[in-house]
């Protein structure tokens, strides 16, 4: 059995050893569309994380048995064509929820903190020449008492939840399928989750409930004070009415760790901004932690394992 990973580069340091197990395993750092057709003419098992599977790809592969995705969205496959020839499409599941809600607290945190402020403050000497024991020139608030709106409230919006309400945040939630399937905590229409919440959260996966779901309407919706995080997709957002609604004070800022278009274009309108200090940016890291890319890939071999 003849396996390939077309851009094993996403993966970073981890083991492969997992894969090597279970038969022929070529890596290949990256792989562009034509060298993606290449590659795969003589594979059994394709493994791959955002390289784009169309019926080119999957028709140069006359030997194809297997397509394992290093994610839990397959949007980025024809599945529906894979299905037509006969080759199942496994994804994987659950395996980035702690990392992904680590890095929603690192992003709320840092930004109702003033985090890159008071370090900032510290490092370049400021707060040595200032002549006072503290820096009260950030306005920070506590999480106690506020309300986090969370939209898409599955494994890792229970999860965020769960450790909001361990800050003392009071929780409630928008159903992006329209059904309210927790009793935990309220489920509100999308324009009351948005008037009332001091952080929405999104942690939806992108389709066609959610795709802009997002704008310049809902923006204005929510307090000047209010904060958005994305860790769902970027086009869940859209990302020019937000950066505008950060600069002009229409939202207090946001963090986003997904993007429309990866990686971010350098014209961008988030690395353009008056206020850079109001958006806390990482490069689609948050399903990357150490362990869940450890996890994704026991997963993975697993679905291999499992056969077709």
């Amino acid at each position: 059995m003849k396996i390939a990973f077309l851009d094993a580069a996403t993966m970073g340091d981890v083991s492969f050893e997992p894969f090597e197990r279970l038969g022929e395993f070529v890596r290949y750092e990256n792989s562009t569309p034509l060298e993606a057709r290449e590659r795969v003419r003589d594979i059994d098992v394709l493994l791959i994380n955002k390289v784009l599977v169309d019926r080119e790809l999957i028709d140069a592969a006359p030997n194809l048995k297997l397509i394992c995705i290093a994610a839990t969205g397959v949007n980025n496959i024809d599945v529906e064509y894979a299905a037509s020839k006969g080759i199942p499409v496994r994804n994987a599941v659950g395996y980035s929820t702690d990392s992904v809600v680590q890095t929603t607290f690192m992003h709320i945190l840092s930004l109702v903190g003033g985090a890159p402020y008071f370090d900032r403050s510290v490092k370049s000497g400021s707060y040595s020449r200032s002549g006072m024991f503290t820096d009260p020139n950030w306005n920070w608030w506590e999480l106690a008492g506020k309300t986090i709106g969370i939209i898409g409230l599955g494994n890792i919006g229970r999860k965020v939840a769960s450790i909001a309400e361990a800050f003392g945040m009071k929780v409630c939630y928008f159903s992006t399928s329209g059904t309210g399937h927790c009793k935990d905590y309220p489920c509100l229409p999308l324009e009351q989750l948005l008037r009332e919440s001091d952080i929405v959260s999104i942690h939806a996966p992108l389709n066609d409930r959610t795709a802009g779901l997002i704008g310049a309407g809902e923006l204005a919706m929510m307090k000047p004070t209010a904060l958005l995080v994305n860790m769902g997709r970027g086009a869940i957002v859209d990302e020019k009415a937000l950066a505008d609604a950060v600069d002009n004070g229409i939202i207090a800022g946001a963090g986003l760790d997904v993007f429309v278009t990866e990686p971010l274009p350098l014209d961008h309108p988030y690395l353009n901004m008056r206020h850079p200090e109001r958006m806390s940016l990482t490069p689609h890291i948050a399903w990357a932690g150490v362990e869940a890319r450890a996890r994704l890939i026991g997963i993975m071999a697993d679905n291999i394992a499992k056969g077709w």
